[in-house]
Formats: C-alpha cells, structure tokens, sequence
C-alpha cells in the first residue's frame, strides 16, 4: 500500500505543481511580483530574511557609472564640484580612478582661473619674526577740496576628511593631514614627505620637472584661501628700521610683488622716501638691485611690468626702468606737481598728480596721448584694465575713461564723503578707500556693489552672512563675529582711519589703513573676513598681495610679509 496516497499525495502529482517561473509568467505586472515577494519574504522567518538580504545585495548594488565606457564616465565626473568628487573616491577602485583623473581636475582649476607652473629654482622667503616722524612732505597724497587728506594626503578618505574640515573650519584641519598633505605637493617619495614636514621646500636643480598634479592644485589653493578667512599666518619682515645694511633708509611709501616671467621667480620692489628703488629677494630677505640717482625727492609710486618698472615722485618726474639693461629709458617730466600714482600695462602708462590732471602715454615709446583734467582736486590714484582708466580724487569723485580717445565716460560725484585715496580697477569692479575711513566697490555696469559704511545712497551696504553661520551678524559689514578676535564690533568692521591702499583681487579684497591695520574683506559681500594687526608701529602706505601671502610697508620703515602658505608647498602655484 503506498502510504503516501492515504495524505493525498502520490509522485504524479509532484509533476504537476507549477514552479517559480510559472508562477511569474502568470504574473501580468511587476506589482504583482512585489506583492507576491513581499507575501513570501513576510511568511520566513526574521532568521532566513537575514540570508536572502545578504543574497540580494549584489543585485542591488549594480555600479552604472563604473559599466559605462571610460569616456563616458569622465564626462559625468566632470560636472561633480570638487568636494563630491573626493566623496566618490571613496565607493570603490574604480570611482576612485575617474574621481581623481587628472582631466577632471584641470577642469576645475580652469574655471577658478588656476594655473599649474614649473616651480622656480628657489622657495618662498620664511624668516622668523615708533613713534612717528613729523616730515614736511605730501607722502604719496593730495589735498581735498575740503582739507589735506592723511592664504593630499595618502589615501582618498583622508583627503576627504581634510577637505571636509578645510571647508568648515580652515587651519584646524591641519591635525587631520599627514605631512606629506602639509608640505609636498604629489602622492610620490614617502620618505621625503617625513623628513619635510612643515619646512620650506626643497631648492630644485636645472633638470627637476614636477609632473602637473591639478588635483593638488585645487586643494592647496582651497586651503590658502581657508587660511586667509581664518586669519591663519606666519608674520616676518624682511626689513626693520636699521636692517640689512642695504636697506632704506627712511619712510617706505610703495611697494610691488613682481615675478620674471623667464625664471618663475617672485621678487618685491619698494619705493623709499630716501629716493630709491629697491629689489628684494624673497628667498634670502636682502636687496638685490638699487635704482637709484634718478628722483631728486620722494618716490611715491611704483608699477612693474613686463621687464620694466616706472617709478613717480614728488620731484614731478615719472622714470621708466628697463630690467633686463638695468638701465634708465626716459624720464617723463610733463606733471606740474608731485606725480602720486603711475600705473603701465603692454599698451599704455598712465600717471597722475596733484596738479589734478592724468597724463597717459603709449607703451613702450612712451609718446604723449592724452591729458584729462576734470578733476577739481589732487587726483590721489589711478587705475587701468583693457581700454578703461579709473581715478580717484581729492574732490571726492571716481571718473572713468577711455583710454583710447581720452573721453570722459562717466563720473560718480560724491562716491565718497571725504577725498579718495587709493583705487584699484579689475574690469568691471571698481574699489575705493577713502579719507573717510570707509571701503566702496561697486560694478561699472550694474552700478551696484557694497561700502563698509551703509550711509552712501545707491549702493547698498555689504549683504549680511546666513544666520546661524557661526557667530553674530554684524550689521555693518556682515562679518560672523565668532570668526573674529574678541574685539569691539564697530572696533573691527571699519577702518580707523584712513584707508591708504586697497588691492582687488579674485575673491578678496584688502586693505591698509593709518590705523595701522590691514583687513580683508570677501570681494562678494563686502565681509570682514580677517584683520591684520600688530605688523606695523606706524602708518602704513602700501599693501600687495597674491594668493600666498599679504605684504605691507609704511612709516616705520619695516616690510611685513603676512604669509598664508607657512607649512604648504606652492612651489607650483602661478603667483
């Protein structure tokens, strides 16, 4: 007797069960299957689903990206900003691969305007760390019409982290950065990325050759750029009062950062109220070239470009330097009053004066062009970009120009309330400081812009930071007060005197005050985002900076390097 068909159930009738596949072909939607696997995956046990989960998760864990051509890959990447970009490196090989693609990067360096240099054969200059004098001179400055004006690691998710912390908190992410992410730029030689760590780079020999990293280039410009928001840098001078034996002798009113586009290698003039020009090396802190015999008073103003320099003074002359001769090409001697500002680029030199015109001459014949005389008082400073001249004036006015016909094209009245001192022009932005102890930019098309005072009509003052950003918002300038040092608001959001040179770059903009201070404000918004002190015993006359380090001279005679990169390799960097 078969037992089996007494529980109704013969081996017959095992053939005609329908299996799995039948079961879903009968199925007319995928709803129905999910209802059906639900159903099931309900009826196990919590035990088994543990298994079929493990079972399922290499299904569900299909890599387009990574299945997709190479090409095609990339092209996806290259939309990514650069943080998700280091986020993706940490999925796996592959994404690790396209997510650090060297194409990729370039990319994104080109759109923040960086670019990848062969360093120069010697490294940054990194030295370790008055009364005023009463002198009858116009120091660089013009009367008003009202009164006389006065900043990788080894593995993907360390450099995620490194970043992460970068962006939220600047220097302190130091901690989370091997050395190698402090001082060498490229994943190569281990060993000497323990050896280097926190020192100045390596002086490379004739035939070195570094192997363009772009990855590594946005990175260590994020990080300095992190540096100059949180106030991070190392303070030297490479001269004091009395020191080296080459040095000026007095008052340094102007200064440049230059570097020679043969050699890569960055160097400072300086122009003295002992007459003189001054070359400086930035490696060894001492005085290579000495211009001098040629201005009979102070030199006020300074311009290099392109292998050349032209220097301006109160003795009413402007002199044009050749480099490569060392030697002297003209002396201009057409101003009828002290020459308070010269500017050059490969087309044109413009100067200015307080006899209250600007002369401009075409470059490099130094032919007279124009003579602009609308100005009503000292015109302070002076600026150009493209075919486009900015001044600054006693009277309290911008104009622009144009510099190919000498037109007037427009002026801004009463831009500030008191006479302007210094301008810096980068087409379209326009930044001014003033007598008046305040900051204005504004766009020369839009006409819109921000002031660190909110009481000039039209343009409205700097736009304040989001809530909750990190401290209180200042109203006056929008600056985070926990960002800052603990110091009285209206102490630190502007300016305590006047503001004797500002300088427009990228994405900050600095300034140099009587006050003996230096501040940087974000180029957008106008927010306060560092404020330099203690540098300076007396006024300081000119600031200049690059993407590594801020510089400033003034009334004491010293020249202060604020150095944002103390730590960093920026051998590569282009300054």
């Amino acid at each position: 007797m078969n037992v089996l068909s007494d529980e109704g159930f013969t081996d017959e009738d095992a053939s005609h069960l329908p299996t799995s596949t039948e079961l879903l072909s009968k199925m007319t939607s995928a709803q129905e299957c999910e209802e059906l696997a639900y159903k099931l995956l309900v009826s196990l046990p919590r035990s088994r689903l543990a298994t079929i989960q493990r079972r399922l998760a290499p299904l569900l864990q299909f890599d387009v990206v990574g299945s997709l051509p190479a090409e095609v890959s990339l092209q996806i990447f290259s939309h990514l900003p650069a943080q998700t970009l280091l986020t993706c490196g940490l999925v796996c090989r592959r994404w690790r691969a396209l997510a650090n693609d060297q194409e990729v990067w370039k990319k994104l360096c080109a759109v923040e305007g960086w670019a990848w240099t062969q360093p120069s054969r010697t490294h940054p200059f990194d030295a370790s760390r008055s009364r005023r004098e009463t002198w009858d001179d116009d120091e660089g400055m013009g009367d008003s019409d009202e009164e006389e004006d006065l900043d990788s690691v080894d593995t993907a998710k360390a450099e995620w982290a490194m970043m992460q912390a970068e962006l939220d908190w600047g220097i302190a992410s130091m901690s989370l950065a091997s050395p190698r992410a402090s001082a060498l730029p490229c994943s190569r030689s281990k060993s000497r990325s323990r050896t280097r760590h926190n020192s100045a780079p390596p002086v490379l020999s004739d035939s070195t050759f570094l192997r363009p990293d772009y990855k590594c280039l946005y990175q260590t410009h994020t990080r300095l750029g992190n540096r100059v928001r949180t106030g991070s840098y190392r303070l030297s001078a490479i001269q004091t009062r009395g020191g080296p034996t080459n040095a000026h002798t007095t008052t340094i009113y102007c200064l440049q950062l230059y570097t020679y586009p043969a050699t890569g290698v960055q160097v400072l003039f300086t122009g003295s109220r002992d007459r003189t020009v001054r070359e400086w090396n930035l490696t060894t802190g001492l005085v290579e070239r000495v211009i001098a015999g040629v201005h009979a008073s102070s030199v006020l103003s300074i311009c290099v470009h392109g292998g050349f320099i032209a220097s301006a003074g109160s003795d009413r002359r402007v002199a044009v330097w050749d480099l490569a001769q060392n030697a002297l090409v003209k002396i201009i001697a057409d101003h009828e009053d002290s020459v308070l500002c010269v500017r050059m680029d490969g087309t044109r030199l413009v100067s200015c004066s307080k006899d209250r015109t600007v002369r401009t001459y075409s470059f490099p014949d130094l032919t007279p062009q124009f003579v602009l005389g609308a100005h009503r008082a000292a015109v302070n400073a002076v600026s150009l970009s493209d075919t486009l001249i900015v001044s600054g004036s006693g009277d309290r006015s911008v104009r622009l120009w144009d510099a190919t016909t000498g037109k007037l094209l427009r002026t801004f009245e009463n831009h500030h309330t008191r006479g302007i001192a210094s301008i810096d022009f980068m087409a379209p932005y326009v930044v001014s400081g003033s007598s008046d102890k305040h900051l204005r930019l504004f766009d020369i098309t839009t006409f819109q812009g921000w002031s660190t005072s909110p009481e000039y009509e039209g343009a409205p003052a700097a736009a304040p930071l989001p809530a909750g950003a990190g401290g209180a918002v200042c109203t006056a300038c929008g600056s985070v007060a926990g960002a800052m040092p603990p110091r009285a608001p209206a102490e630190r959001c502007v300016h305590a005197d006047l503001v004797r040179s500002v300088a427009l770059g990228k994405d900050f903009v600095v300034s140099g005050s009587y006050d003996l201070t230096i501040k940087v404000w974000d180029r957008k918004t106008g927010a306060l985002v560092a404020d330099l002190t203690g540098g300076h015993s007396g006024r300081i006359f000119c600031i200049g900076f690059d993407c590594t380090k801020i510089v400033s001279c003034g009334e004491d005679q010293r020249i202060c390097v604020w150095d944002f990169s103390h730590g960093i390799d920026t051998r590569f960097i282009q300054l």
